[in-house]
């Protein structure tokens, strides 16, 4: 839809959803890798500042010290669909002469 839904304000009994999306932990490694470490100060829209890490870990749930997690289940589900997509071939061939 061309916006996130970050995971704090995803109700309890649809965050299993979240943690089962390839999309979700491709973005959670990309956002936390690149800006999870920085404690630039950062203005709000309500005119206060907060780091940019502590607004990261707040808003989106987003530490950095879970990357290594994050790269593992995201070369998970890249190994998991290789391996999908190597047995579907093998398997379902369709074409007879």
């Amino acid at each position: 839809g061309g916006f996130i839904i970050p995971r704090p304000k995803i109700p309890v009994w649809w965050r299993w959803y979240y943690w089962a999306c390839p999309v979700a932990w491709t973005l959670y490694g990309l956002i936390a890798s690149q800006f999870g470490d920085y404690d630039t100060p950062m203005m709000k829209t309500d005119g206060t500042e907060e780091a940019l890490n502590k607004f990261l870990k707040n808003y989106f749930g987003f530490r950095h010290s879970f990357l290594g997690p994050v790269a593992v289940v995201t070369a998970g589900w890249s190994i998991l669909f290789a391996f999908i997509f190597a047995f579907s071939i093998k398997k379902l061939n369709f074409q007879s002469r």
